[in-house]
């Protein structure tokens, strides 16, 4: 008897572990032929007549990646994905959200038609990915070399980006947590939010950690899983009478997150 619970455990993981397999090649699938068939050319096309290529870049990577999400909604049943709709709603603000899967980037980017964030210095270099962040807006996490001036360019124009809509999301602490908790904070977000007198929106992401573990390559896709994304605070400082500096910035969001720690 224990003989054959052992063969139908390992029967139904050998199960578990081909359609992991399967859901991770099919997203890798849309990664790669999704953008050239049906994205490649719509980039291009933004490049050579849009007038605003950077917005254009912003919509269709959000548009790409909702399709991810569509794709993991039908391939990946067990896990739901609820977004309020107050976050969905958001315009012209900083986003300051926890980090704690490569998929949390790629779900603000769907949730947000335009956005930009920080990306690490590095992905600037690559191929075709390079060019489309850069395009896109997107600021390199480091203002050295010949970075210098792409950070200078987008600073001078933040202001009015933010004015017309657009968010910048962060993950402050600029790594995935591992226990889910918030580590320590860098304040290059609260500055951009003091000098555009933006207000900071505190969003909290839950459980895509879940989906797609970190240090792992497959999806878990077999698992019963509720991935949220919920705000937990507004913070709308009074810049003109009494505008905080930046480590006063920095406790408002730690006081957001101090009783919502997992």
């Amino acid at each position: 008897m224990a003989a054959k619970r052992t063969e139908k455990t390992i029967f139904d993981n050998g199960i578990e572990k081909s359609i992991d397999c399967a859901v991770t090649l099919i997203c890798w699938i849309w990664f790669l032929f999704g953008f050239i068939l049906f994205f490649s050319w719509r980039y291009i096309g933004a490049a050579l007549f849009s007038k605003n290529t950077e917005l254009r870049f912003q919509q269709f990577n959000s548009q790409f990646y909702q399709i991810l999400f569509k794709i993991l909604k039908v391939t990946a049943p067990s896990h739901t994905i609820v977004i309020d709709e107050e976050v969905q709603a958001i315009r012209s603000a900083v986003i300051v959200c926890n980090h704690i899967s490569y998929l949390d980037p790629l779900l603000l980017i769907a949730t947000f038609p335009r956005q930009k964030t920080i990306v690490k210095s590095r992905f600037f270099e690559m191929p075709i990915f390079g060019s489309i962040i850069a395009r896109a807006g997107y600021l390199p996490d480091s203002g050295a070399g010949r970075f210098s001036a792409m950070m200078i360019a987008q600073m001078e124009t933040m202001s009015e980006y933010l004015q017309a809509g657009g968010n910048l999301f962060v993950f402050p602490e600029g790594t995935r947590s591992r226990d889910g908790r918030l580590g320590q904070m860098n304040k290059g977000a609260f500055k951009i939010a003091r000098i555009c007198q933006a207000p900071i929106y505190v969003l909290q992401v839950r459980n895509t950690d879940k989906l797609f573990t970190p240090g792992k390559f497959l999806f878990k896709t077999r698992r019963e899983n509720n991935i949220t994304l919920k705000i937990l605070e507004r913070i709308e400082p009074d810049y003109q009478n009494n505008p905080p500096n930046s480590v006063q910035l920095e406790q408002y969001v730690h006081q957001a997150f101090a009783g919502n720690q997992p």
